[in-house]
């Protein structure tokens, strides 16, 4: 399994991204994709996420409508678009991949394979 995440990059406060997250080599129906973020010094807290056969997606409490998920299973990407991004937002943007579904899938110990990151940074 190999995900790879792109998109991320040096934006302005106020301003919005769309990160994706391609997947390739899952053979099974049943698993989760995650977004996580690290920002520096820090540990890698969870973003959202969704079971593939699931219809729900999890969102963390800090989300708080600013970020927005969506899917698109015919090429396997998942998107993740951040608006009115904060310095806070600053952090190196990672997507994840657990053969397994449920509400759990916020944390990192639910996953099994992780793509390389992406890294966005907020500042004017």
């Amino acid at each position: 399994v190999q995900l790879q995440a792109f998109g991320g990059g040096l934006v302005q406060p106020g301003g919005s991204l769309t990160l994706s997250c391609v997947a390739s080599g899952l053979t099974s129906d049943y698993y989760s994709i995650g977004w996580f973020r690290q920002a520096p010094g820090k540990q890698r807290e969870g973003i959202s996420c969704f079971g593939h056969t699931d219809d729900r997606t999890y969102y963390a409490d800090f989300v708080k409508g600013r970020f927005t998920v969506s899917r698109d299973n015919a090429k396997n990407t998942v998107r993740l678009q951040i608006d009115n991004l904060k310095p806070g937002d600053t952090a190196v943007y990672y997507c994840a991949a657990g053969l397994r579904e449920g509400p759990f899938c916020l944390y990192t110990i639910f996953y099994d394979y992780w793509g390389q990151g992406t890294e966005v940074t907020v500042s004017s």
